[in-house]
């Protein structure tokens, strides 16, 4: 059964449990209202995805291991990384298991996922063999005709989803549009030509994969630049070079931010009969609370008494999908 929805989001964590096949932490990097517009489609096997973001954010994501999800963005000037790698104009990347997602910009992007067996499928039927995309590459450059057949497909079904909904939900045109889709998908991925990253840039993501665990084992530590290095296994040095890369930002403004919006993640979670903002807020390491109150209203716009003061939400609208992050 094929269906569809348009949502408009204000909260970065509802906008995070929006993305049935992908678990993310994201912290946003600029100043000002977030909003962001989410088209999703869902085939039978195919779902897509049209996001329309207004601020600069970074996210930790990993993709549901049964799930194949290329993403691509609609103009060449936006800028997006992959773990620090810039995606060229006129490439697509097919998401690793865990990646940090850096929109450097105000930014519309777009994703297609169906189940990896059926990627597997799909490339025996349509070039005789099963697709694998090579190992050390995550980036494909399209041709401007096969870049442009993609653009125009995903923009024809997210347009046919909005107008007329009735005609996507008939059995024979979802059906069809699925299979065209999917027939891009494949002609992408093996008429392409894959964009070389080299050993270097696995090793730094490896080191910022260490660096996220260890930051998600220790939420309630004082932690100093010295032990997010060792945790990372990088001099100081390499540590803010791959930090600035891959976040935008330094280790440890980075460190603050994500335990900014988990402390407001909690607030927001928590029965305030049962809780205060003063074991939320230390639980995660902020022992001065009165600065703490004062950077969490410039940063969120109200205090943590009054979040805390709202009725609990659900937690699955927070959180977002219940599978947890691949060892």
């Amino acid at each position: 059964m094929s269906w569809s929805a348009f949502q408009t989001f204000t909260d970065l964590d509802a906008f995070n449990a929006a993305f049935p096949n992908m678990r993310a932490e994201s912290v946003i990097t600029g100043r000002g209202d977030f909003r962001a517009d989410l088209a999703t489609i869902q085939l039978d096997r195919v779902l897509l995805q049209d996001a329309r973001e207004t601020l600069p954010r970074t996210v930790y994501s990993a993709v549901d291991p049964r799930q194949f999800a290329i993403g691509f963005i609609k103009h060449p000037r936006q800028q997006l990384y992959v773990n620090g790698f810039e995606l060229v104009p006129g490439a697509m990347f097919v998401f690793p298991s865990e990646a940090h997602i850096r929109f450097g910009s105000a930014t519309r992007w777009n994703t297609v996922s169906l189940p990896r067996e059926d990627v597997a499928a799909a490339g025996r039927t349509l070039i005789g063999h099963e697709l694998a995309v090579p190992p050390h590459t995550h980036f494909i450059r399209l041709s401007p005709p096969l870049l442009s057949k993609l653009l125009n497909l995903h923009k024809a079904v997210s347009h046919l989803a909005k107008a007329a909904p009735e005609v996507l939900a008939g059995a024979e045109v979802a059906r069809a549009l699925e299979e065209t889709l999917i027939r891009v998908m494949i002609q992408c991925l093996s008429e392409g030509q894959g964009i070389e990253v080299g050993s270097v840039y696995w090793r730094h993501a490896a080191m910022m994969r260490r660096l996220e665990k260890f930051l998600e084992a220790n939420r309630d530590r004082t932690l100093h630049l010295t032990d997010l290095c060792a945790a990372a296994a990088a001099s100081d040095r390499t540590l803010r070079i791959l930090c600035q890369d891959h976040l935008g930002m330094s280790p440890t403004r980075y460190l603050w931010l994500r335990r900014m919006h988990l402390a407001r993640r909690a607030l927001r979670m928590a029965d305030p009969t049962t809780f205060t903002v003063t074991e939320i807020a230390t639980s995660y390491a902020f022992w001065e609370l009165g600065r703490f109150a004062v950077a969490y209203r410039s940063l969120f716009g109200e205090t943590p008494s009054a979040t805390l003061r709202r009725p609990p939400e659900d937690p699955q609208k927070i959180s977002g999908s219940p599978w947890r992050l691949p060892e």
